[in-house]
């Protein structure tokens, strides 16, 4: 994509003004800073709000911000029913991981496979974790060089620096309390380009809005409840509601990135809280970008584009409305850079716990394992890099791409805390092999069959603990007594003020249903009746 003609003097002053005020408070909030638990944490009294707005803000990355309208300009919101499962991924992974993680004391969440099989385990979940993460960021450094290229005309390649460097600026200074309240920022900077993008093409359209959704509704743009049991799709209701959610609870309760800044939370039920308020935010917001792509399909008649995630660019350039290019800059790069900060304070994280004090200085002193944090934050941000400039041959949507590469990997990730929580006979070796095992019928189905990639997921979780039950059974005989690290082991060694609820009624200890949680499965079974009355109540248009 070209250049824009002119990108003005506001567009820039809007642009600088976000990465001066990042800038500022990465710099501010670095002086808070006195040990390596903070700087993989926090202090401890940030608000559970702040927290969850940072969660949103960290996974609703640029990948949505430009693939989920690009997704939905080729398939409409059928591409939607595939993020309808959040209430119930919520509800999973505050019963089931977050006490285990919060009780733990640890910053990284693969001590718990140590504590629950061996160090072999918690070496190869964490190793697992660092390869996706670093392909996943390297994919927020390629959208994000995008926008680059659309202000300033600069090639892809250079854009990728920079804005690693932006990135890593405050990051590397103010550890996850930066990461936390810049994506607070970031958070509001993100939605209101979003709603600005939806309000100026909605004032673009020839005709009234209900007319525009009964167009795009006679061509089949707003259909997003696809009932078809046909496996080889991979936007059906069986695979959003099924397959999605196994990907999805993987994604939010055994990725470091997302659950390692709820560890700092005050409680337990701050922790929880946190997560609640992305169950209820993100359908509406994942409908927001999907609604955008639509109504850009019928703005520009489904025309095909070289690179469909530079659409919402091209219209921001089109448009002639003053100060939309650079607030959909800022909020783009808002999105990227509140993604791109926590992945590498995650990614630092694990490996100075997981790794370096793990392996080789296990009696580092506080100050050693800080400043060896923040070298690691450093070479992480140089790490992704590479495989980067590889999305730049990317086609179709990158937020798709990422997902299909994702599940490749959900499936062992799932499995092994799944098989920690539930199972009593898995041993540290049948776990070992259940991960191999999972692997490699994903590579089958992917090589010899058309399944869609959102069954990856599950056919992974079952190969994979299947195999696990099998080998450890095998190899290690009959279990006794329950683990202390599951489930059934934790509530029977509980004493009996840990099984009283927390105030608000939040369980400090896993398999326990919070109270507060029970009305996102309401919350659930409603906003698949929302889409489905969207879709009857737009009238039949021609």
């Amino acid at each position: 994509m070209e250049r824009i003609a002119a990108f003005g003097a506001l567009n820039w002053a809007i642009v600088l003004l976000f990465l001066v005020a990042n800038l500022l408070l990465g710099w501010r909030l670095s002086r808070r800073i006195g040990s390596a638990r903070e700087f993989h944490l926090g202090t401890g009294a940030t608000p559970w709000w702040a927290v969850g707005l940072s969660v949103m803000a960290t996974y609703v990355s640029a990948l949505s911000f430009l693939g989920a309208p690009a997704w939905a300009y080729a398939d409409g919101l059928a591409a939607l029913a595939i993020h309808l499962n959040y209430p119930l991924v919520i509800v999973i992974v505050i019963t089931f991981f977050l006490p285990f993680f919060y009780l733990s004391g640890v910053p990284s969440i693969y001590d718990y496979q140590e504590r629950r099989f061996g160090p072999a385990a918690r070496s190869v979940a964490s190793l697992i974790f660092l390869v996706t993460q670093a392909l996943s960021t390297a994919a927020i450094l390629y959208a994000t060089a995008l926008v680059l290229r659309f202000m300033t005309g600069i090639e892809v390649g250079a854009a990728i620096l920079l804005v690693t460097a932006m990135a890593l600026a405050y990051t590397t200074l103010g550890g996850m309390l930066a990461v936390i309240w810049t994506d607070v920022f970031q958070a509001v900077v993100l939605l209101a380009g979003a709603l600005v993008i939806l309000w100026a093409l909605l004032a673009a359209a020839p005709r009234p809005p209900v007319e525009t959704l009964a167009a795009l509704k006679a061509a089949g743009r707003l259909d997003a409840i696809d009932w078809s049991l046909d496996p080889t799709r991979a936007t059906t209701i069986w695979a959003g509601l099924l397959a999605m959610t196994v990907f999805h609870v993987t994604v939010y309760g055994g990725n470091q990135m997302l659950v390692q800044r709820t560890l700092g939370a005050a409680s337990v039920g701050a922790a929880k809280k946190s997560y609640v308020l992305m169950g209820y935010a993100a359908f509406p917001i994942y409908f927001l970008f999907f609604l955008i792509g639509v109504l850009a399909w019928g703005h520009y008649g489904g025309r095909p584009f070289d690179n469909p995630n530079e659409l919402i660019l091209t219209f921001a350039g089109e448009s002639g409305i003053p100060g939309l290019p650079g607030l959909l800059a800022a909020a783009v790069l808002a999105a990227s850079m509140s993604t791109l900060s926590s992945a590498f304070n995650s990614l630092a994280t694990a490996t100075t716990i997981d790794f370096w004090q793990r392996w080789w200085r296990p009696g580092a002193e506080d100050a050693a394992v800080l400043r060896v944090t923040r070298w690691l934050t450093l070479g992480w941000g140089v790490a992704v890099i590479v495989p980067a400039f590889l999305y730049a041959g990317a086609q179709g949507s990158i937020l798709e791409t990422l997902s299909k590469i994702g599940s490749f990997f959900v499936g062992a990730k799932l499995a092994m805390f799944a098989l920690g929580f539930f199972s009593r006979t898995t041993s540290e070796r049948g776990l070992l092999i259940g991960v191999a095992a999972g692997f490699a019928a994903i590579w089958w189905v992917a090589i010899f069959t058309d399944i869609a990639w959102p069954w990856y997921a599950v056919i992974g979780s079952a190969v994979n603990i299947a195999a696990a039950l099998l080998a450890s059974r095998l190899l290690d005989g009959r279990a006794g007594d329950w683990p202390r690290w599951t489930v059934k082991g934790l509530l029977a060694d509980a004493p009996p003020e840990r099984l009283v609820a927390e105030p608000g009624g939040w369980q400090a200890l896993p398999g326990r249903i919070d109270r507060a949680a029970r009305p996102l499965l309401i919350y659930f079974v409603l906003t698949v009746a929302a889409l489905w009355l969207f879709h009857a109540l737009v009238p039949a248009g021609r």
